[in-house]
């Protein structure tokens, strides 16, 4: 893929780090669907972080680390039950292989002053903690993160001995960790330096203060008029967002920010 660097390209890029101690960050992402994630990481902010060197994103094929002629990522359960389960030889084997890459680069690399710091190995999994936005923020300290996408009825349990986590990104259930991955780039990568054209973007959202979400926003026309059901009806923008007063428009914003009902464990 556009993502994946090799050789001296990858090693250049290891070596970036900015005055504030800090370097771009690569994602591996195992999977057995690689061409689902084409269209969102060759759009928008993610696209940009790419062409930025501020992050860097490995897509990998489960079925290139099996051994049949067949590619098989999955089988039975033991003890009988609906569905299939992935199979931990090619998961485990996957793994070892990204670390491996991970620590040649690390080796190779130009760069003298600092020191790649370890990588986290996360499963996408309905029974991971709950992903949230201080949870996020930890994971913007490690240079490489290894996130592995369930898929079927789960993954045999032997793989939690070869990752760190497990991380749900809520409630419910999907047909796979792919969506989940998406998510960890995305909300990781607004908040590295430089991912945003605005810095105070991603530090005045909402959940960047834990439980408080971000204030009602605006933007032109100053009045917007609708039918609704043969009646007109007009809606106004707050008159202390025009005044141009700072501090009122601050005060104002501070008022209207929403308590958060969730709960941040």
């Amino acid at each position: 893929m556009v993502f994946c660097y090799k050789g001296a390209v990858a090693n250049a890029l290891l070596g970036l780090w900015s005055k504030d101690n800090y370097t771009f960050m690569t994602f591996h992402i195992i999977t057995i669907f690689p061409k689902i994630f084409d269209s969102y990481f060759n759009e928008s902010i993610l696209k940009r972080a790419v062409k930025n060197n501020l992050i860097n994103i490995k897509i990998y094929n489960l079925r290139d680390w099996t051994t049949d002629k067949h590619k098989t990522v999955d089988d039975s359960p033991f003890g009988g039950g609906a569905g299939m389960v992935m199979k931990i030889e090619p998961l485990c084997r996957a793994v070892e292989s990204i670390k491996h890459d991970v620590l040649r680069d690390e080796k190779n690399s130009q760069n003298t002053k600092y020191k790649i710091q370890n990588t986290k190995t996360i499963l996408l999994s309905a029974k991971g903690k709950t992903l949230n936005q201080q949870k996020v923020k930890k994971l913007t300290k490690y240079k490489n993160l290894i996130l592995i996408c369930g898929r079927y009825e789960g993954v045999d349990e032997r793989i939690t001995k070869f990752i760190d986590e497990e991380i749900s990104i809520g409630n419910y259930i999907l047909t796979g960790g792919e969506i989940g991955a998406m998510t960890i780039v995305d909300s990781i990568t607004r908040l590295l330096p430089g991912a945003l054209g605005n810095a105070d973007s991603a530090q005045f959202e909402s959940h960047s203060t834990p439980g408080i979400l971000e204030y009602p926003q605006y933007t032109r026309p100053e009045i917007f008029t609708a039918r609704l059901f043969q009646k007109r009806k007009s809606y106004r923008v707050p008159k202390v967002l025009l005044s141009g007063d700072h501090k009122k428009i601050a005060a104002w914003r501070k008022k209207h920010g929403t308590v958060a009902q969730c709960s941040f464990g």
